[in-house]
């Protein structure tokens, strides 16, 4: 980071720093940030800061965002970049909040090349140049069923980080010491182990939706790791060490220690 982006940092986390009462009313709230140590809740709070300067975040169909609610979006959003840095947001600014579940309209094709006309009902979305898009009233059933593995927040914004390399396709921009090839075979066979299973009707505890396609699988996934990293790590043991190495987190370890 350069002088001048450094000075401007350290102005925005002194001149508009989420206020010490509001942040611990709100984080108290997360399920998933328990076991943080305080120096990376302090970082996590640094990180809110400039998503909450940052990024327009506003709600449609009346619905009113209170200060509180904006920060518990900010600090979900910024969990999975708190070893990455705020720089990986900078190509988007908006983030629209729906009171609830939304309505979405698409043409798809299908296999014989027909288009049809498709209506879906969405609690999150994540556009490739554009803004992400939540259900507050998932975000609220988010919060209290954390251990689930269910977090539609940490699922768009792994839709963000998959599409830094110009699309969403499972492999996002990885970190120098780490080896697409082997990301690309641990993930590709995670994918058909998966999807297998699902075939022969066999039970799986991992949310479905991850065999929709390796974007999505790698978004779910993500929402295990950080969320209820025991089933992950159990399962799909390969997957999740790394995404230990790509978002250079250990949740499994963080929330090991509260049971000590």
């Amino acid at each position: 980071m350069n002088i001048f982006k450094r000075a401007r940092v350290i102005y925005i986390l002194h001149r508009y720093a989420i206020h010490h009462e509001l942040w611990e009313i709100a984080i108290n709230k997360l399920g998933l940030l328990q076991g943080l140590s305080a120096v990376k809740k302090a970082h996590l709070r640094e990180l809110s800061t400039l998503f909450l300067y940052e990024k327009n975040i506003y709600g449609v169909q009346g619905f009113q965002l209170t200060d509180e609610m904006r920060v518990i979006i900010a600090a979900q959003a910024c969990l999975p970049i708190l070893g990455l840095g705020i720089q990986l947001f900078s190509a988007w600014s908006n983030v629209v909040v729906y009171p609830g579940a939304f309505q979405v309209s698409r043409d798809e094709r299908d296999e014989f090349g027909i288009v049809h006309h498709e209506q879906h009902l969405l609690s999150g979305e994540s556009w490739l140049r554009g803004p992400v898009i939540f259900s507050w009233q998932d975000i609220e059933m988010d919060m209290q069923r954390w251990q689930q593995g269910h977090n539609v927040v940490v699922h768009e914004i792994a839709h963000k980080l998959d599409s830094l390399n110009g699309s969403a396709n499972g492999m996002p921009p990885l970190h120098f010491s780490m080896h697409p090839e082997q990301w690309a075979a641990t993930f590709s066979e995670a994918y058909q182990l998966f999807t297998q299973r699902l075939e022969h009707h066999q039970r799986v505890c991992i949310n479905p939706y991850a065999a929709t396609n390796p974007a999505e699988f790698f978004a779910v996934f993500s929402e295990y790791f950080f969320c209820a990293p025991d089933i992950l790590k159990t399962h799909f043991a390969d997957v999740y060490h790394l995404l230990q190495l790509y978002y250079r987190q250990d949740p499994l370890h963080r929330m090991s220690t509260l049971k000590n």
